[in-house]
């Protein structure tokens, strides 16, 4: 892969969308981002991160320089464009409670099989002041029956940047983003937790993303 220009190995129309959402983050919501060495290389894994902001998926995805598959609820598929968009750069659809839509849950399991990667937000939406919220099961359930490994992300200031409320982006505001150490199922995983098993990782997953800090200042 080029460290330079990893789109080149990238599907056309997501290459072309992480080059422009890397150039945006670049120009407009410049920040610190530390821990990419976190990143695993190759196989599948899951991302989960905070979400406080509108463009959280774009600046957490452009920072990774492999291609990885997104998670949205279905009421993002609009006529037109937007409908066109989100298949053509692999963004896989679900109901927003997540834990009931088998289509969905088919389709990431599949995706994590073949060695993707999935970014996932375990609060589920965004949040309404930016601090972090309590997190649904969706994320404990894909985590658990993958048993793949889980990289948490913190993301700081995508709230002032783009927070929900909010009509427009207040360009100029910097975004930084902190990855984590990846969990392996024996951190996350408890089986012996019958029905509550999925909330519990979930809860162990967000608590990982709780303890991320802020990465150090840019000095410019």
């Amino acid at each position: 892969m080029s460290r330079a220009f990893p789109q080149v190995e990238m599907q056309r129309v997501y290459g072309v969308s992480h080059y422009l959402a890397t150039a945006i983050y670049g120009m407009a919501f410049r920040g610190s981002v530390t821990g990419t060495e976190n990143l695993p290389t190759s196989g599948g894994f899951l991302l989960a991160a905070n979400h406080a902001g509108h463009l959280d998926p774009f600046l957490v995805g452009a920072q990774m320089a492999r291609q990885v598959t997104f998670f949205a609820r279905k009421t993002l598929w609009k006529p037109g464009f937007p409908s066109w968009w989100l298949d053509a750069v692999g963004v896989i659809p679900v109901d927003r409670d997540g834990g009931s839509d088998v289509t969905a849950i088919k389709r990431v399991l599949h995706a994590l099989k073949e060695q993707k990667v999935i970014i996932m937000f375990p609060e589920g939406t965004r949040s309404p002041d930016g601090l972090l919220q309590p997190p649904k099961p969706g994320v404990g359930l894909f985590a658990c029956r993958a048993q793949v490994p889980v990289v948490p992300a913190r993301i700081f200031g995508s709230f002032e940047a783009f927070g929900k409320g909010a009509k427009f982006p207040r360009l100029g505001t910097p975004v930084a983003v902190t990855f984590g150490p990846p969990m392996l199922p024996a951190a996350y995983d408890d089986p012996a937790a019958g029905k509550a098993r999925y909330q519990i990782a979930s809860e162990r997953i967000m608590a990982a993303i709780a303890r991320l800090q802020p990465p150090p200042e840019r000095v410019i």
